[in-house]
């Protein structure tokens, strides 16, 4: 099933409202909950929910459990999907740290850096290796998403050593804009533009 990029990222939202909200005596939600909670129109929660298959129930709602494993194997890869960071820095250790927390089919498998001090070592249980050997650790380990956690500058000829490598997904934590094969999943965040785009807007309401 193909969906549309903004409705993966609602069901995704949906699934990490759901790990929450399970743990909680009640085993249903009605739509409105989830959209209060998520701060979303409830017509749009019925309707993404309708376009993979959960009706729910009129009187009690959605069963929480049902309606997250039904999410899970819309969105989730069959097997477990790996993923790469470059850069050990403050950026890269806080991702390793925070995807290690979560419950998702996601799993760091490598990171890669340049600093002697850092190679060899473990960041989150994950193994640091020199940037010389993502074309050889990427395919030996099956990584098929990477995510570029460096300064700009490198950022570039980072993105040019993970194409090499085989990944079919980048995520671009750096400013710069890159430029990939269409065949290639790319998001970038700029952290910075997005904190003085919200700097605007907060001095400017």
């Amino acid at each position: 099933m193909k969906l549309p990029k903004k409705t993966v990222q609602r069901l995704s939202r949906y699934r990490r409202l759901l790990y929450k909200y399970r743990y909680l005596s009640e085993p249903y939600i009605y739509s409105h909950d989830l959209a209060r909670l998520l701060n979303l129109n409830p017509v749009q929660v019925r309707r993404d929910l309708m376009l993979i298959g959960s009706a729910g129930n009129h009187r009690k709602g959605y069963n929480v459990n049902e309606l997250n494993n039904l999410i899970g194997e819309i969105i989730d890869s069959e097997g477990l999907q790996k993923v790469a960071i470059v850069g050990a820095g403050r950026l890269g250790q806080a991702i390793m740290n925070y995807v290690a927390d979560q419950e998702m089919n996601l799993k760091v498998a490598a990171v890669f850096d340049i600093d002697t001090h850092k190679i060899g070592k473990k960041f989150s249980d994950v193994e640091c290796y020199d940037i010389s050997k993502v074309t050889e650790v990427v395919p030996q380990k099956g990584i098929t998403i990477g995510i570029i956690a460096v300064p700009s500058e490198f950022a570039t000829s980072i993105a040019d050593i993970l194409l090499g490598s085989g990944v079919e997904g980048i995520l671009n934590f750096s400013s710069v804009h890159l430029d990939l094969p269409k065949s290639i999943y790319l998001k970038e965040f700029d952290i910075i533009t997005t904190l003085e785009e919200m700097a605007y807007f907060v001095k400017n309401k």
